[in-house]
């Protein structure tokens, strides 16, 4: 995929050349280095790899070492998603809506092996990103980024042999959906997800997702819901794991 790169001023060749073969690496291919005239594009800057749009402030970026990963990882808040998929079981999980992946953080913070799937390819190198800073950063935070393992493709897909040899015990699923939080941080990051990604898929298109997971799930299917929303695609889970403001719906596999 093509889209518009920018590179900070103060970065050297070799951090240009290095954020360059990132985006490369999952299928992204720059566009000539200056901003462009409007639009979304990829800025590369001291910090890292992030999605930004002309005209507008704020930025989209992977950020597993501060912020509210930070906040998660030291005073919790995973738990009601580990309770979800029974993380104390040590189920092997394939998150096959990767995003951003914090959920999937989360769940390797608790000690399980996550592969995470991003079909879309500015996304997977954004994730990409995140995730080799994450590696860099050493501790704790790199024990569970170590965890993770990143496939830039439609886990529908996924007929890879390495995949295959390690079928998942659950399946995670967060289909985009309108956000409920009003904070401005939510608001950008899904404008531009909405922008890159388009549409939120149809009700025909999560019910093709949903039978794929229970077909592939061991265990459970775990998806993720807005609190007093529908489930997804209109089937009723077998039982739920309800927060203040989220919820997870839990589906059995398919017989």
């Amino acid at each position: 995929m093509e889209i518009a790169w920018c590179c900070a001023p103060e970065l050297d060749v070799q951090q240009q050349a290095l954020l360059r073969q990132r985006a490369l690496q999952y299928g992204v291919q720059p566009l000539p280095d200056r901003l462009p005239e409007s639009g979304l594009y990829l800025a590369a800057e001291h910090d890292g790899l992030s999605l930004a749009c002309v005209g507008e402030k704020g930025r989209v970026r992977v950020d597993f070492v501060g912020g509210g990963a930070r906040h998660r990882r030291l005073y919790g808040g995973g738990e009601l998603l580990g309770r979800a998929v029974k993380h104390t079981a040590e189920p092997r999980v394939w998150d096959a809506t990767g995003g951003l992946g914090r959920d999937a953080f989360v769940l390797a913070s608790l000690g399980l092996r996550v592969t995470v799937f991003e079909r879309h390819p500015v996304v997977a190198a954004l994730l990409a990103d995140g995730l080799a800073r994450a590696l860099a950063a050493g501790g704790d935070v790199a024990e569970a980024a170590g965890r993770m393992h990143l496939l830039a493709a439609d886990a529908r897909q996924a007929d890879d042999v390495s995949v295959a040899a390690a079928e998942p015990d659950v399946v995670y699923l967060d289909p985009m959906y309108p956000q409920r939080q009003k904070s401005a941080a939510v608001k950008k990051e899904m404008a531009y997800f909405h922008r890159l990604l388009g549409a939120p898929p149809t009700t025909a298109e999560e019910a093709d997702l949903l039978a794929w997971a229970r077909a592939r799930a061991r265990q459970r299917v775990v998806v993720k819901r807005p609190q007093g929303g529908q489930p997804l695609a209109g089937s009723a889970p077998d039982y739920q794991y309800a927060g203040k403001s989220t919820r997870f719906d839990v589906y059995r596999p398919a017989v």
